[in-house]
């Protein structure tokens, strides 16, 4: 490690990622074929040779491996080439430029997740140059790297696909992917959360209906009525706490590194009953992104997100409905999250019915394992005073894919962030962006971890 020339590997990894960015692969539609040819040809370049399956007109996905000897199952270095659409009238450069300004990369796509999928291509292509360089250097376990499309609308188009029709391709026994290994202050202190869980989700249409009939003769069986009475309940109520391993470790070690007041605060959240937990969290925590952060982890949540009702104004429709994205904790489907929701409404309850759209499970992995222990080692290592914790993602990714082949997959995108910037504001966001700073510090960070846990010597 010590002999590899850091400043060229940074310089190759910012312009990989400046060249990803360069191709707007915003889904929907797409056009990830633009990124699995740029992708494979880099590779093609550095004598690996990839496989690139094209599930529909544009899109792409490219997937490479650097065989090992055998003693060990694979290791899967997996992202997604896909970002959500832009308001280009938002932004201050293009969205689609890969400016660097002040430091920093600018585009869409630099957090989430061309930035980190420009990391993984950049300890591939180094560990490979360097098992060329190196006869009979040889990994105990092969390397796959696998750059993806549509994880952003999961249409079928990108690792859900292979996982059905080309599992060989992928299958590990870890993976490693967004989400995780970037640094969060608290107080002053400084957390390296490390993605080990993330919520389900249940998709569904909250209906009510009522009798139909002209606007101009007012009664109280209005089907609008009923849902706006539904909705606005479900903005208030308090749905139970409900705490699952990683949830608990993650409180947990909290607790121990802000100590004091807040310490002792989380401490009495753990010890919490399941309808005792939410006030908890809003008096003891002073963040308010911690505090929601904490909320959505142990709670399953119901957002409204769109309403459907009537077609003409002079007329009581018979049927109104909101969609509702619900996100789910270990432990809940349909069927349970349905019957907390009912729990919560109460005599509303009767009002409306629940029409399930598509339901995803909640995924949570052992922490137990040697390469968690050398993640959080090595953060370590590079910053002795962050402290690593397991952690739940509230959103989803494509690691409920990969856990169906029965990966234990990790979200470890290793990033330093200065305090005030906050990982979960920029993402998604105007003006997305990192820092070349936090880019050089991740990449050396994840080649370390990929290294010592694939090569034995």
């Amino acid at each position: 490690m010590s002999d590899l020339n850091w400043s060229a590997i940074v310089d190759e990894t910012i312009n990989m990622l400046q060249g990803l960015i360069r191709l707007d692969t915003s889904n929907p539609p797409g056009n990830e074929g633009l990124a699995a040819s740029f992708i494979a040809n880099l590779l093609n370049e550095n004598g690996i040779q990839p496989i690139v399956i094209e599930t529909a007109p544009g899109r792409g996905n490219t997937i490479a491996r650097l065989k090992g000897n055998g003693n060990a199952p694979p290791l899967l270095l997996y992202s997604h080439t896909d970002v959500v659409p832009v308001e280009r009238d938002r932004w201050t450069v293009d969205p689609f430029g890969g400016e660097i300004h002040n430091g920093y990369v600018y585009g869409r796509g630099a957090l989430d997740m061309k930035g980190i999928g420009a990391m993984q291509l950049s300890v591939f292509l180094t560990l490979a140059r360097q098992m060329k360089s190196t006869p009979g250097w040889v990994p105990d376990r092969d390397i796959i790297l696998a750059a993806t499309a549509d994880e952003e609308t999961d249409t079928d188009q990108g690792i859900g696909m292979l996982v059905k029709n080309h599992p060989d391709l992928i299958r590990a026994e870890y993976g490693l992917s967004e989400f995780g290994g970037y640094s969060m202050y608290a107080s002053g202190k400084c957390f390296y959360p490390v993605q080990a869980a993330e919520k389900g989700t249940v998709w569904m249409r909250m209906r009510a209906t009522g009798r139909p009939g002209h606007a101009s003769v007012p009664h109280d069986d209005n089907a609008v009525v009923h849902l706006a009475r539904a909705v606005e309940k479900l903005s208030r109520v308090r749905l139970p706490m409900h705490m699952s391993v990683t949830a608990r470790t993650f409180i947990s070690g909290l607790a121990d590194g802000l100590g004091g007041a807040q310490g002792a605060g989380m401490r009495a959240l753990l010890a919490a009953g399941d309808q005792n937990g939410s006030p908890l969290i809003e008096r003891v925590v002073r963040d308010p992104g911690l505090s929601g952060e904490l909320h959505a982890i142990t709670h399953n949540t119901a957002t409204p997100t769109g309403l459907n009702a009537g077609r003409k104004i002079n007329v009581i429709p018979s049927f109104a409905e909101a969609m509702l994205d619900c996100r789910t904790v270990p432990g809940f489907g349909a069927p349970e999250t349905i019957d907390e929701l009912r729990r919560a409404l109460g005599s509303d309850a009767a009002d409306v019915t629940f029409e399930v759209d598509s339901v995803s499970p909640a995924v949570e992995f052992n922490t137990n394992t040697p390469l968690y222990r050398l993640i959080s080692q090595t953060l370590r290592k590079h910053d002795p005073t962050g402290i690593p914790l397991p952690s739940m993602l509230t959103g989803a990714t494509d690691a409920k894919h990969v856990a169906s082949l029965g990966a234990i997959c990790y979200g470890f995108s290793p990033m330093k962030f200065h305090p005030g910037e906050r990982f979960s504001d920029m993402v998604h966001g105007h003006d997305e962006r990192v820092s070349i700073e936090s880019l050089a510090w991740g990449v050396q960070t994840l080649y370390e971890v990929v290294r010592n846990f694939c090569f034995s010597h």
